[in-house]
């Protein structure tokens, strides 16, 4: 079962940037398994299950990313206790890996329910900064092969349908610094206070949802210095493109207005832009519901960020499924509830199943 792969999988580290060691132990799993796997450019693992007959037809595209939120030298360890199994990063993404993982043993040996190709990868840069970059460089590479595209990522019972679009900013404020009492010029410190007391009081419409966040922020060198350098992390996100490209272009003002009063100088860095709107999910949702109803699930439709994301500028049909149970994403005390593997993995089997005869097929 899948839980065979999960504690592997998760003590295996994968920072965002830094997930080679985990593609590794995939590519050994799958191998192991009996897949050919290839590893591109961009550090994504991908294997083709292509049955005879079955060339040139559109295939279907599973992805879970391999990245976690947690940087390097973070303990990874794993512990169970109640039946839940609890450690940074244990449910996302290593549950969806561990899961696809389970899904490709059950496959092989001429993967008797295919009638179409299935593509599975373990994708790079899913979180943070990582911007997408696994899956946009497999979609920007394979759209003419694909039909659709499965992100495998979040809770069970979850289909995403709508992807909230992401603006990233990196903004580093720069000045003379100097000595607290002896020197007189402008600090980086004061320009990042105005910048962000001015970001958050640009207007946000409550429909549709729009958000702004200041994540991280500093500078600075001691007590008794004048900051000669500063900066913040930027996120924007919106539902629609429209909003987000206008506070995109408020937000730039707004810092650069905060420099200029502050009389330092800004450099910024766009460093994330996942593309937002409609998933065109509208084939694949019956699909979804089929596969849920099957095994007793309720499925909700949902907008968030995800690999899916990716496949909006290429017009494919996606969506993001969870096939796992569990809570605390992105802190250390992450847990899964260990029986939720099992109907997580009926899920998607029977998801796959039910394209074989789909028209996207």
């Amino acid at each position: 079962m899948p839980l065979s792969y999960l504690t592997r999988i998760a003590q295996t580290p994968a920072p965002t940037f830094a997930e080679g060691t985990r593609a590794d132990l995939i590519s050994g799993l799958w191998a192991e398994l009996g897949y050919a796997t290839e590893r591109d450019e961009a550090g994504n693992v991908l294997t083709r299950l292509t049955p005879a007959g079955t060339e040139g037809r559109p295939a279907l595209l599973l992805a879970a990313h391999l990245d976690t939120v947690f940087e390097a030298g973070t303990d990874v360890t794993v512990r169970e206790e109640g039946g839940r199994l609890i450690g940074p990063g244990v449910g996302d993404n290593s549950a969806s890996l561990a899961v696809v993982t389970a899904l490709l043993r059950d496959l092989r040996g001429g993967a008797g329910v295919l009638r179409r190709p299935l593509w599975v990868a373990a994708n790079v840069g899913e979180e943070g900064l990582g911007d997408l970059r696994g899956a946009k460089h497999l979609l920007a590479g394979h759209r003419a092969a694909l039909g659709a595209f499965v992100a495998v990522d979040g809770y069970l019972g979850i289909a995403v349908t709508r992807a909230v679009g992401v603006r990233r900013y990196r903004a580093v404020f720069t000045g003379p610094g100097g000595h607290s009492w002896g020197d007189q010029g402008p600090s980086a410190l004061h320009a990042l206070g105005r910048a962000i007391s001015a970001l958050y009081a640009l207007h946000l419409p409550l429909s549709p949802r729009t958000t702004l966040n200041v994540g991280v922020a500093g500078g600075g060198t001691s007590v008794n210095s004048i900051a000669g350098t500063a900066e913040l992390l930027l996120d924007l996100r919106s539902l629609d493109a429209g909003v987000l490209s206008d506070l995109d272009s408020r937000a730039v003002s707004a810092l650069h207005a905060a420099a200029r009063e502050a009389g330092v100088r800004v450099h910024l860095e766009r460093v994330g832009d996942r593309p937002g709107g409609d998933l065109r999910s509208e084939p694949l949702l019956p699909l979804v519901r089929e596969a849920a109803r099957e095994g007793r699930l309720d499925i909700r439709v949902a907008s968030s960020s995800t690999d899916a994301n990716a496949a909006v500028p290429h017009g494919l049909p996606a969506v993001a499924v969870g096939v796992y149970r569990g809570g605390n994403a992105h802190r250390t005390d992450e847990w899964v509830q260990a029986s939720s593997l099992k109907p997580g993995l009926q899920f998607l089997r029977r998801l796959v199943e039910l394209y074989q005869r789909s028209p996207l097929g």
